[in-house]
Formats: structure tokens, C-alpha cells, sequence
């Protein structure tokens, strides 16, 4: 008698997008996220979005799952949020714990003098530690051959304003540093001749992309890194200035998500159903983990420091509350959303 290999009985896993918010250091929660999804090994993740460190997320999941699969993806966002958190002391340039984690005042003296100065003139050479991590932990070339998951890398064009989304056929280490460069902090990225600044002042991520594109599955698990609502109206300089910079980021998430939710409805009143991309968006379902009630409670500048111990409490919170989604929620990917994007527009 003739044996069938087991894989032939073995169920399909559901196909699943992510979608990832840019925050800087923050992002570490989302490589906890990751890691926790990977680790259960549920998904097929068809498609990727993602916007400054969601960018960065976002290719070396890729890459890993190009290469080997769960096991070599979770190693591949190790390696680099390990060497990312070992990069500079911060332990000389922060005071506090957990939540009390912020910078010395040397450390804020000198962020003071960096904003006197334009990026290129305190940095004429354009050093970026950014590049030299991602250039030796990631494989771009692989990235561009083609096959899932797809990637849509969100940046901002200079001139126009306009976002722009890199795909796998585009991508290269600029496309990533365009996706994260503040302009405040990093020289303007330049991609193609034309110049780029943080995708989050256009789309933090963008979700069409996910939709567009047939090849993506009709789940999506948005990643959120900002918090939709704060408790406090900020007063002192610092807060101000850090409350108008998260307003900026999340606007445009918003109003697409508005612009979705009447779209998903407008759908649901006609009396036969829409093709194309149309069709796309009125059969997509929508799922959350949120990083919101975590980050709140930290300081805005926590976004800048990447210090190893640090990095990894975020990613054992990321890791803890998708376990809780996987324990719930996930439940639902294949069948319904688990949360109504326009509840979570209104925040």
C-alpha cells in the first residue's frame, strides 16, 4: 500500500496581513508581536505594511520567512533589535525604570543644542548607524526577487507631501531609511533622485496597499503603537511638542480608517456585491493588537532610546498581548473582523 506524505492532511493555515505603526524605539513591541505570532506558527502572512519602524519590522520578517521560515524570521528580528539595543550607552544617558524611563539631564541638554542645528550640519558626512544595521541584517536583493509576503513600505514624498509606497519590486535600504527619516534628526532620504521624509506624516501605515493587491489575504491585524487617546493635555514645552508630532503621525491613520469603515458600510447597503477593489475592501476583515495602553504610560522621548533592556521589556509586552489576541480574537481571522474600525477611529 501506498503512503500520502501527512502535509497532504495537514489543515491550511489562514491567511493573515500586517499592518505596522511606526514609533521609533517603541517598535520593539512590535517584534514581541511578531516574535509571539511566529512562535504559534497560525498564519500565512500574505502581506506586510509598514511605516518607519514598522518598515524595519516588516523587512526582516520577510527576509526570515524567505529564508527559513517562523524559526528564521524570530532570529533574523532578534539579531537586529539585539544589535539595534547595543548600539550606544544609554545606560550613561537615561535615569529612571520602566515607566519613569526617561533621559539625564545631560542627555536633554544635549537633544536641546541637536534642534539649534539642521541634521546636515551637525552630521555634514551623513552618518547613519541605521544603514550600516540594516545593510548587514538584511538581505534586499532576496526581498526584491519577488513572492510573499508583499511588502508596502510607506514614505513621504518632500516636494508634494504625497505618500509614497515602496513595494517588493522597490525595495532597498533607502526605501527603509526613507520610511524613517525625521527630518529633524536624519538627513533627507533621497530614493531614485527624489527625496523622502518619515512615512508617517502620510500614512503610519497605509492600509490600501493590503487591499489593492489580490495577493493579500482579506485579514488584516493592525499593530498599533500610539495611543488614540491621552489622558492629560500636555503644558510644558517638551510635552507640547511631543503631543503635535503624535497628532501628525496618527492623523492620516484615521482618516483612513474613517474612509474604510464608510466604504465597508456603503457596501453592505447595496444590493449586489462590488468586484475589484471595491469588492476588496467591502470583504475585508479586521483585527487589533494594540500597544497603546502600554506606551501611553511611557515618555515621549522613549521613542529615542534604544537601550537593550529596554527594547526587551516592550518585546515582552508585545509578546504578552498577542498572546491574549491569539488566545481570543484570533479565533475569528478567516470568518469576521474582531474590531469595528469605525470604534476604533472614534477611539
Amino acid at each position: 500500500m501506498r503512503w500520502l506524505p501527512s502535509s497532504l492532511f495537514a489543515p491550511r493555515r489562514p491567511a493573515l496581513n500586517l499592518a505596522l505603526q511606526g514609533g521609533g524605539a517603541h517598535g520593539a513591541f512590535t517584534w514581541g508581536v511578531l516574535d509571539a505570532l511566529l512562535e504559534a506558527d497560525r498564519f500565512a502572512i500574505a502581506g506586510v505594511s509598514g511605516t518607519s519602524a514598522g518598515a524595519v519590522n516588516a523587512v526582516l520578517l520577510a527576509q526570515g520567512l524567505r529564508r527559513g521560515g517562523p524559526a528564521e524570521a524570530r532570529a533574523a528580528l532578534d539579531a537586529f533589535w539585539t544589535a539595534l539595543g547595543s548600539s550606544l550607552p544609554f545606560e550613561w544617558l537615561t535615569q529612571g525604570q520602566d515607566d519613569a524611563l526617561g533621559f539625564n539631564p545631560l542627555a536633554r541638554l544635549m537633544l536641546r543644542v541637536s534642534q539649534l542645528f539642521a541634521p546636515h550640519e551637525l552630521n555634514p558626512l551623513g552618518h547613519d548607524p541605521l544603514r550600516e544595521l540594516l545593510l548587514q541584517h538584511v538581505d534586499f536583493a532576496s526581498l526584491r526577487a519577488g513572492g510573499p509576503p508583499r511588502l508596502a513600505i510607506a514614505a513621504t514624498r518632500v516636494d508634494s507631501g504625497r505618500l509614497h509606497v515602496f513595494d517588493n519590486a522597490a525595495m532597498c535600504v533607502e526605501a527603509v531609511l526613507a520610511s524613517a527619516c525625521l527630518p529633524t534628526l536624519h538627513h533627507t532620504a533621497v530614493v531614485d533622485g527624489e527625496p523622502y521624509w518619515d512615512g508617517g506624516y502620510s500614512a503610519n501605515p497605509a492600509l490600501q496597499p493590503l487591499l489593492a493587491d489580490p495577493r493579500c489575504a482579506a485579514d488584516t491585524l493592525l499593530v498599533l503603537l500610539a495611543p488614540r487617546r491621552h489622558e492629560h493635555t500636555p503644558r510644558q514645552r517638551r510635552e507640547i511638542a511631543e503631543r503635535a508630532m503624535d497628532i501628525a503621525f496618527q492623523a492620516p491613520f484615521l482618516r483612513e480608517l474613517d474612509l474604510l469603515a464608510a466604504l465597508q458600510a456603503d457596501a453592505g447597503r447595496r444590493l449586489w456585491p462590488a468586484t475589484g477593489l471595491a469588492g476588496r475592501i467591502a470583504q475585508a476583515r479586521w483585527h487589533l493588537v494594540d500597544g497603546g495602553p502600554v506606551l501611553a504610560a511611557l515618555r515621549g522621548e522613549t521613542r529615542l532610546i534604544a537601550h537593550l533592556p529596554f527594547l526587551r521589556r516592550l518585546r515582552d509586552a508585545g509578546r504578552a498581548a498577542t498572546q491574549q489576541w491569539l488566545d481570543g480574537p484570533a479565533g475569528q481571522v478567516g470568518r469576521r473582523s474582531s474590531v469595528d474600525l469605525q470604534a476604533l477611529a472614534a477611539g
